[in-house]
């Protein structure tokens, strides 16, 4: 099994003490429908920042920027449903369910392990899933569009049983289907099922963004797997190697086959990194992709949650003010999204 080529760079149980381990995923997120990455309701344009356009490429140019609560939020949220589904959140010191955002955590559930927590005047945990900005690959001009928004009364039209006019009428930013964003997760000292775990949220998360009940939608790519006693290069010297060696002119849509070659082999340079003592080829990539759908299928995902739950089981520590409780029959804080 080719997550078992991982070995020296994983932990064979959780540990309190960081020891010097990195996986890095490098991912490959591409919007599948129109997608907003600024805060909800706030008419704040999107986000982007300019930045040199590639390593080689000296030319100023504005990115988009997916930001990086904007990547981890929807993922954590999506593996904390599972969670709760298989009843593995526990309750906080208040009383409450584990719940982002509330200021309560459990401290003792999956996520709290992994993705860290700081619960105000108690514990904390820093989190072993390190994010960065991920920016597009392509300028921002290029991918940005702009849409007029209204909103009709009953009767489907502008006006009012009065005959007014409606004064809701408003234009709008968005990212536009098919833009590609390069980004890398590190994560720290993780065991082989707290990275199936991280992974599948990543695979599995589809909504990113706001209003992601009407957009967001959004396809995620794992294109390569580190194993390091140091960080890879970041997400921005990841895209500006790639535009370097991506052929020019370059225009939107964006051919994603040539796109992930062109990644591929910026990748494979990367294997002599100061640090790197692990890299999978493209074969065990897509074993350790396989592998980690199996733990969660609906046949094994059970399993799989379960024990990777019970692996936090000695290092738990249960609140005095109240018992080790788990999800059924209680009603969770609302978790607010990022």
């Amino acid at each position: 099994m080719s997550i078992q080529k991982l070995s020296p760079v994983l932990a064979q149980t959780y540990e309190n003490f960081p020891k010097g381990r990195f996986i890095s995923l490098v991912v490959l997120r591409k919007t599948q429908s129109e997608t907003i990455f600024r805060t909800e309701g706030s008419g704040e344009p999107i986000c982007s920042e300019f930045v040199q356009a590639g390593i080689n490429d000296e030319d100023i140019i504005q990115r988009l920027v997916m930001t990086k609560r904007k990547q981890v939020a929807p993922e954590r949220r999506y593996g904390r449903e599972h969670l709760r589904a298989h009843e593995l959140l526990y309750t906080s010191k208040d009383g409450s369910l584990c719940s982002l955002n509330t200021n309560s955590p459990c401290e003792m559930c999956v996520d709290c392990f992994l993705y860290g927590f700081a619960a105000g005047g108690g514990g904390a945990q820093k989190s072993r899933i390190w994010t960065e900005d991920a920016f597009s690959v392509l300028p921002a001009t290029e991918v940005l569009g702009e849409r007029t928004i209204n909103a009709i009364y009953e009767n489907g039209t502008m006006r009012d049983q009065n005959g007014n006019a409606s004064t809701a009428l408003n234009t709008s930013e968005y990212i536009k289907p098919g833009v590609h964003f390069l980004d890398i997760v590190t994560l720290k000292d993780v065991t082989a099922d707290e990275l199936r775990y991280v992974i599948g949220n990543i695979l599995y998360t589809s909504r990113y963004g706001a209003v992601s009940s009407r957009v967001g939608r959004m396809e995620n790519a794992i294109l390569g797997i580190f194993g390091s006693i140091a960080e890879l290069p970041s997400s921005l010297e990841l895209v500006q190697a790639v535009y370097d060696a991506l052929e020019k002119p370059l225009e939107h849509p964006m051919n994603t086959k040539r796109l992930t070659e062109k990644a591929k082999e910026v990748l494979s340079s990367w294997k002599n990194k100061r640090g790197v003592s692990v890299s999978l080829s493209d074969e065990e990539l897509a074993s350790v992709m396989t592998d980690v759908d199996n733990h969660w299928s609906a046949e094994e995902r059970d399993n799989f949650l379960k024990r990777l739950s019970q692996s936090y089981e000695p290092f738990r520590q249960v609140p005095a003010e109240s018992k080790k409780g788990k999800s059924k029959g209680k009603k969770a804080p609302v978790e607010v999204e990022s």
